[in-house]
């Protein structure tokens, strides 16, 4: 009796395994095809858009 439960129990743990990463590959490949929708052809060096933006003048000291 215990192996019996202990084997349906398992097989309901194979199968929730196998859908949640079946879940998870598909949701990684929308994702993937987001972001490759979404590319920046202005950030070359891949840090971000940091010196995209000049210096506003306004806020220089003068010396």
């Amino acid at each position: 009796m215990n192996l019996l439960i202990f084997i349906f129990g398992f097989i309901i743990f194979i199968v929730y395994v196998y859908f949640l990463l079946t879940i998870v590959s598909k949701q990684h490949k929308i994702q993937r095809s987001e972001h490759q929708q979404a590319y920046d052809e202005h950030d070359m060096d891949g840090i971000g858009n940091q010196g995209r933006f000049p210096i506003d003048k306004s806020k220089k000291k003068k010396g």
